[in-house]
């Protein structure tokens, strides 16, 4: 092989060099969802049952950070009810449950609560906007995201409400009527219950920590008994005739505490009073209080099951080829891969595969959540994973110096500090040197022919 042809093979090689560095970085698609439906009982939502819609949408945000937000609402007609009369700001709280299998195996617990307004029994209960759980992914690889279970926990707020005497929540014997009093009296809301019937019963059931018997005291009125869940608290009797020294009324004292619980457990809870003689008796209000409460009381909580198969979603964590878990139905996964020059696989010897961790110990946080088999739909990252770039190797020459007459196989690279450039500007410099060489040739040739013919 000639010093041209040579040259011109050198400033070949560094043109392919020189656009064999590409960096590829893969682009994520749109998110993808389940929908989940639930059937919930008990506590707030009553024996009849609840159902909810839940729309789970898994993504990957910047930092490599899972994020699974679910966003809620009603079907039917149905509604979580208001167990008592509360105060504003009791809570709504609600807990999913989300099984992660792939690069990490473990569950996130979306939450998220809805404040209230004051509320009677029976008040229908306001959803969060949405719940939200997330956890940082420092493995790369795919994580199949599937819903579970759903909680519904109610969380009252402390303080005390009023339960005037013409609420339907309180029963009467029959011989009980409705009047209208006078403002001046200061009466609540200007109205009682009243009967003059031995043995005349008014009940209240309600949920709480504490109530009180609210009426006037007035002269010649009835003695009256209270029962606290059926029973009585102590054997002395109420005396609405007399003033809070023991000595007779000579007026009226309107609202006034009558008789007071001691401090219940939370929950539900009834008082009765029962009118004790054939004279007057009245009943104005109820006042029900609810103490500070640090957890979420049981007796309000609902379970949510699922009724359908919502299915699961695969999402990728960029920053390697994933290792897809297990499923029933394989899911398809596409991930860019850097190519060389000629736009073939280029490995990166060099490179290792990476192994990506299962079943980490509990309290590890080295990657994400495990699942039942099921239908299965996938989604890519939206995350923009790190460039990577694409190598390209070139096997050097195993002899020193071609022999003349052998296979032209190259020769030995250069020692430390000639390097490529110095290969591709001496084979430029004798291109150029090639071509003006021929055309001075050419040039003299013809002038040597024109001699001759002269």
């Amino acid at each position: 092989m000639n010093r041209w042809s040579k040259a011109f093979i050198a400033a070949s090689v560094g043109m392919a060099a020189s656009a064999a560095f590409v960096v590829s970085s893969p682009s994520g698609s749109a998110e993808s969802s389940l929908v989940a439906k639930y059937l919930c009982t008990g506590g707030v939502a009553g024996t009849n049952g609840v159902q909810l819609e839940a729309t789970i949408t898994p993504k990957i945000a910047a930092g490599g950070t899972l994020d699974v937000g679910w966003a809620l609402k009603y079907q039917g007609t149905r509604r979580f009810g208001s167990p008592g009369f509360f105060p504003a700001g009791s809570t709504l709280n609600l807990e999913g449950v989300v099984d992660i299998t792939g690069a990490w195996d473990g569950q996130l617990r979306p939450k998220g609560s809805k404040d209230q307004g004051e509320l009677v029994l029976g008040d229908q209960l306001k959803l969060p906007e949405g719940l939200s759980a997330g956890v940082i992914v420092k493995n790369p690889g795919t994580i199949r995201v599937r819903p579970g279970a759903l909680t519904v926990r109610f969380t009252p707020a402390k303080g005390e409400v009023m339960v005037n005497n013409h609420k339907a929540v309180i029963s009467y014997t029959p011989d009980w009527n409705r009047i209208s009093t006078e403002e001046e009296f200061g009466d609540h809301l200007y109205d009682l219950h009243k009967t003059n019937q031995k043995d005349g019963i008014a009940k209240l059931s309600f949920v709480g920590t504490q109530v009180s018997y609210i009426s006037r005291r007035e002269r010649d009125l009835s003695e009256i008994r209270v029962l606290l869940d059926g029973d009585t608290v102590t054997d002395g009797l109420v005396e609405p005739g007399l003033d809070r020294d023991g000595t007779p009324m000579t007026g009226t004292k309107a609202k006034e505490v009558l008789w007071e619980s001691p401090e219940l457990p939370y929950g539900p809870h009834t008082i009765e009073v029962i009118n004790t003689e054939s004279k007057v008796a009245y009943v104005d209000a109820f006042k029900v209080s609810t103490g500070d409460l640090n957890e979420p009381p049981t007796h309000n909580q609902a379970t949510c099951t699922l009724q359908n198969d919502p299915g699961a979603i695969d999402v990728t964590v960029p920053g390697a080829t994933p290792t897809s878990p297990t499923p029933t139905s394989s899911p398809t996964v596409t991930t860019p891969t850097p190519t060389g020059p000629t736009g073939t696989p280029t490995p990166d010897p060099t490179t290792p595969t990476p192994t990506l961790p299962h079943n980490n110990p509990p309290g590890t946080n080295d990657g994400l959540v495990s699942v039942i088999p099921g239908s299965v739909r996938t989604s890519t990252s939206t995350a923009t994973p790190k460039p990577t770039t694409t190598k390209t190797t070139y096997v050097k020459a195993q002899v020193a110096k071609t022999p003349k007459g052998g296979v032209d196989s190259g020769e030995a690279p250069e020692p430390p500090g000639g390097g490529s450039y110095g290969l591709i500007a001496g084979g430029s410099m004798l291109l150029m040197g090639s071509a003006t060489g021929g055309l001075l040739l050419r040039r003299r040739k013809a002038e040597h022919a024109g001699g001759v013919e002269s």
